[in-house]
């Protein structure tokens, strides 16, 4: 039961991070000792998986999807989804600089969680991290576009996003944005707009059992340079997530509020210059702390439990 808990809460922290622009849930997979496991589970769904499920197994489908796992984590993570998205949506309105400085520590300290996973360095690993970062950099450097809402497109949003999802440092939510859909999708969970979950829910399906086995792939007979290149992304990530931003222009939502379109980062004493106001340094610290040390406590309870 306590591994069920622990697994639970690893749901919830990875569905808090996936609501977020700029955040992986892959990240909180990965430091929390669960990301090979995770896309072992679901790369499962495979031609025995569908054996199974026409010879109406269910017990031997069970076991062979690792479903007791799968359940529990996604779980968690559909309970921190929507519990959570009107939460995140307002500190992100009203209280950005705590909220980002949060992340910033959290991810920060999972890129050097992440780097010492890499036992033996060497030239080809040291290009993939550099590489890993100019990728992410360039991805959050994107300036979100308008784009249709039609069924296929939610449906290919849902593809692309969840591929983003489980790479630690890219982050699925983030890609919405930059396609125009963060907003409405998060609107659809919080309205419960079941046409539109479910295209989305199909898209991130099909984007997850193909994109799972490419990543697995990866990990086992290229590892270092794979989990390398995931801390580039991590690295990068900063650029979308730094605590004190300047709008450089602003958008009209479908409700007629005005919204940051386009920003760009700066300094916190410009901040203060630029926008007139406060821009919270202590509290910028200190949740920057809070960050490093929620990672730090996740990463030794799941040392814990591996040990166990």
């Amino acid at each position: 039961m306590k591994q069920y808990i622990g697994l639970y809460l690893r749901g919830v922290a990875m569905g808090a991070a996936d609501v977020v622009p700029g955040v992986s849930g892959g990240t909180i997979a990965f430091i929390s000792g669960i990301y090979e496991k995770l896309l072992d589970s679901i790369k499962s769904f495979d031609l025995q998986a569908i054996q199974f499920l026409r010879k109406l197994e269910i017990k031997h489908l069970w076991a062979h999807v690792n479903g007791t796992f799968l359940l529990v984590l996604l779980s968690g993570i559909a309970t921190s989804i929507i519990s959570l998205a009107k939460v995140i949506t307002y500190l992100m309105d009203h209280q950005p600089v705590p909220l980002w400085s949060f992340f910033c520590g959290l991810i920060v300290i999972s890129t050097y969680l992440v780097l010492k996973e890499i036992k033996k360095w060497d030239l080809i690993s040291g290009l993939a991290l550099l590489l890993g970062t100019i990728a992410a950099w360039l991805i959050t450097s994107l300036t979100p576009s308008s784009t249709p809402e039609a069924y296929w497109f939610i449906f290919l949003s849902g593809v692309i996003a969840i591929c983003a999802m489980i790479l630690p440092g890219i982050s699925g939510s983030f890609l919405l944005l930059v396609m125009g859909k963060y907003e409405f999708i998060l609107g659809a969970v919080q309205e419960l707009n079941i046409p539109v979950i479910i295209v989305f829910g199909l898209g991130c399906i099909t984007g997850i059992l193909a994109f799972s086995r490419v990543v697995s792939w990866l990990l086992k007979h290229y590892h270092n340079i794979t989990v390398a290149a995931l801390a580039g992304f991590m690295i990068g990530s900063i650029n979308k997530i730094w605590p004190w931003k300047e709008v450089i222009e602003y958008r009209t939502n479908s409700k007629g509020e005005q919204k940051p379109f386009i920003t760009e980062n700066i300094l916190p004493e410009q901040y203060a210059t630029i926008t007139g106001e406060d821009p919270h340094i202590l509290y910028g610290v200190i949740f920057f702390i809070v960050g490093i040390v929620v990672v730090y406590a996740i990463d030794q309870l799941a040392k814990r439990v591996q040990k166990q």
